[in-house]
């Protein structure tokens, strides 16, 4: 069924693009319902941290939220952390989420650019995207984008080059080629150039407006936020700045007398959001699956290691016990047996397994683990596994 409407912004940064975008997701999607838009996307620089807001907010405005990143691609790889002597250190790159596999892939993306491409900023490079890119669109950015940015220097064969590995990389009909008109001069010389590379190549184009900010008025407080994010003040001249105010969330109107001259960008953008259609569900539990053993199910790993536990600790307790200072052993059976009992009820033996898993290997490698905190210290179950370090039933503690 086609989307109602004109218009769906593709390029935005709320307040998680730090000290950068200075609109909150909820307001993000409270402009797009203002506007009558029927969707709209979050990309906020290297990350996916406003998500979930992001998409609640969209659940109850009745608006189809679009996941996406501004990623940051390094030109000789994620993994190259020198000083660059000639051209850019990275490049931009707009990533779109069409559904589960794109989700699971730009997790990938986002988390290596952290954990193996992180310098100065988290970096993903075309070796990543060439196996994480199945389930996303990418839109070639702004003029930081690595075909703008060859284009707007001269060399149209390389930015032609660069075009067709993206599309390669992500697909026939998932790739296209960002206009953006902010009123800046460089992109007045760059967008014909776009226009023509997109006719010569087939890669369909799509018009975005870069947002940073709700309204013309709030490009005074954006403006602030990039002082503070490179350590200027504001009078200073030679700083970076945006330049104009038109980095707004501009109305379907806007957008369509902006780029009325290729009205197939505008239109494009309902193309794309008809395309992306994955949630994230806010019902639910969501945890890692814990593989046990061969030949044992979840609960039969769990029961296993809860009674082999509990034996280790009954070392020591036995003595106490029979003193008399600690409950007789029959309360502690019983009390082992229940507790295992509920959590399979409950389905949780997976998560219990993951945390055994964690403080094990911590305590294998001599990384400090504390005692344990909150209700799990009133888990038998849990001091069985050694995930706690203290005794329930000495200190008539609730499970």
């Amino acid at each position: 069924m086609a989307m109602k409407g004109s218009f769906v912004h593709l390029h935005t940064h709320s307040d998680f693009s730090l000290l950068d975008g200075a609109i909150k997701p909820a307001e993000l999607v409270g402009a797009a319902a203002k506007f009558n838009m029927p969707a709209v996307a979050i990309t906020d620089h290297g990350n996916i941290f406003g998500a979930v807001n992001f998409f609640h907010a969209a659940q109850e405005k009745g608006i189809k939220g679009i996941l996406g990143c501004e990623v940051y691609v390094a030109p000789l790889g994620r993994k190259h952390k020198k000083p660059f002597v000639k051209g850019p250190g990275h490049y931009h790159l707009v990533l779109l989420v069409k559904d589960e596999r794109g989700y699971k892939n730009l997790t990938q993306l986002v988390t290596k650019s952290y954990l193996e491409g992180f310098y100065y900023r988290p970096r993903i490079d075309k070796e990543l995207l060439s196996r994480y890119n199945e389930g996303l669109i990418g839109l070639s950015a702004c003029l930081k984008g690595e075909v703008s940015d060859l284009l707007s220097m001269g060399f149209e064969d390389k930015a032609e080059e660069a075009a067709l590995e993206y599309l390669k990389f992500f697909g026939e009909g998932n790739f296209y080629i960002e206009l953006q008109d902010h009123g800046l001069e460089p992109q007045k010389k760059v967008n014909p150039l776009l226009i023509r590379l997109s006719q010569k190549l087939s890669i369909p184009l799509i018009a975005t407006n870069d947002v940073h900010y709700l309204s013309k008025k709030d490009a005074e407080s954006q403006d602030v936020l990039l002082c503070i994010q490179t350590n200027k003040k504001v009078s200073e001249k030679n700083r970076i700045c945006f330049g104009t105010q038109e980095f707004y969330f501009k109305s379907s109107e806007e957008m369509s007398e902006l780029f009325k001259e290729v009205p197939e960008a505008i239109e494009n953008s309902i193309e794309i959001a008809e395309k992306c259609n994955f949630e994230i569900s806010s019902s639910g539990y969501h945890l890692p699956n814990f593989k046990p053993p061969e030949g044992l199910s979840l609960s039969e790993y769990l029961e296993k290691m809860a009674h082999e536990g509990f034996s280790e600790k009954l070392v020591s307790l036995r003595p106490r016990i029979e003193k008399g200072e600690l409950p007789p052993k029959k309360e502690y059976d019983q009390r082992l047996e229940k507790e295992i009992r509920l959590v399979k009820e409950m389905g949780f033996e997976g998560y219990f397994l993951i945390v055994w898993d964690l403080i094990r290997f911590a305590r294998s490698q001599n990384i400090p683990v504390g005692p344990g905190r909150g209700s799990a210290a009133g888990s038998l179950l849990a001091f069985s596994l050694g995930i706690t370090e203290i005794d329930p039933l000495e200190y008539d503690l609730l499970f």
